[in-house]
């Protein structure tokens, strides 16, 4: 992997799962996208200090695309680094890539929004502001759109 994993918001490590590959043999488009879930899912738990525990406001995704690249298969492991390339008013838009640990390359790029969701009112929400805090205090203001 040639980029630094550290310089990352977030990043997860998984196992590739033998059932995780289609009739093709190599792991199934769908569970990359899964992976990027479980990764911004642990981002969620980093910015509510290791919990996730929502109530009013929670985060939703609004739209999600992948860029595969390389075909990942068992036995492997997979590396899901999260990072935010925008951040706006009402939502932010993520940028998680996924590399393959036996092959040392990456295997697939993808990039997703995620907008604050009022469950009691049923509507899209201002981002929050710890949220907001949280991403630029790591980044620096250079994010905000």
């Amino acid at each position: 992997m040639t980029e630094n994993i550290a310089d990352s918001f977030i990043s997860l490590e998984l196992p590739v799962q033998w059932g995780d590959m289609d009739a093709a043999q190599h792991v199934n488009n769908t569970v990359y996208l899964r992976w990027v879930e479980s990764t911004r899912i642990a981002l969620f738990q980093k910015v509510n200090g290791g919990v996730l525990a929502f109530k009013k406001i929670v985060p939703i995704l609004a739209w999600q695309d992948c860029k595969y690249i390389f075909p990942v298969t068992y036995p492997d492991r997979v590396v899901i680094t999260l990072d935010i390339i925008e951040l706006l008013e009402d939502r932010v838009v993520f940028e998680a890539k996924i590399y393959s640990k036996t092959h040392n390359r990456i295997a697939a790029i993808s990039k997703s929004s995620v907008m604050a969701y009022d469950m009691e009112n049923l509507k899209k929400h201002p981002f929050p502001e710890d949220w907001r805090k949280a991403f630029v205090d790591f980044y620096g203001e250079g994010i905000l759109k």
